[in-house]
């Protein structure tokens, strides 16, 4: 990351980025870019062959076409190389089910961007962020490295982000909301209840 990058925040346009990534049993490279249009789940997590990072990505591995289903694709993140991530895909029956990318950042340019980077262990922090179809970013999680995070949770969170997009924002989704709850409608609720 130059010196210019900023770290981004919610409502920020991420940038356009270059990716190399372990995907579809190779080395490839992709850019940002090409997934505008679509909703974007970046999930940072420290390292391969650690003990938390394959429960969490084994359960979005088995819950990626509920995420492709409403418009979304997903990328994993670590600071491993291509070739780590490639030698854990093949070894680990866990790793074995993803069929995402498993982007590779070893300069940890992209971890210092997102705010998840540790410089002193040169790993990231488990960072899961939301990024809406114009590229414009819409949730930040960011974890202690020994708490797993929920898949239902980035799921639901998802869920209420695109209806928030689909709805133009007159409507807001409430604690807990699920698709077919009550939301709400910013300004007419809080009539008379200040």
């Amino acid at each position: 990351m130059n010196n210019e990058q900023k770290q981004l925040h919610i409502g920020d346009i991420v940038p356009d980025l270059t990716l190399k990534a372990y995907y579809q049993d190779k080395e490839v490279i992709l850019s940002s870019k090409d997934y505008r249009g679509k909703w974007l789940i970046l999930f940072f997590y420290p390292a391969d062959f650690t003990f938390v990072c394959p429960t969490e990505l084994e359960e979005l591995a088995h819950m990626y076409g509920s995420f492709q289903e409403i418009g979304a694709e997903i990328m994993s993140v670590s600071c491993d190389t291509v070739f780590v991530h490639k030698a854990w895909h093949d070894n680990s029956p866990a790793i074995k089910n993803i069929t995402f990318p498993m982007i590779s950042d070893t300069t940890g340019e992209l971890s210092q961007l997102f705010g998840a980077y540790i410089p002193s262990e040169g790993l990231s922090l488990r960072g899961t962020f939301i990024i809406d179809p114009d590229g414009i970013l819409k949730t930040i999680e960011i974890n202690d490295n020994s708490i797993g995070r929920s898949g239902k949770e980035l799921l639901r969170k998802l869920k209420a982000a695109k209806f928030i997009r689909d709805n133009h924002g007159l409507q807001v989704c409430p604690a807990s909301w699920e698709p077919g709850d009550e939301t709400l409608t910013p300004g007419m609720d809080l009539v008379g209840k200040i």
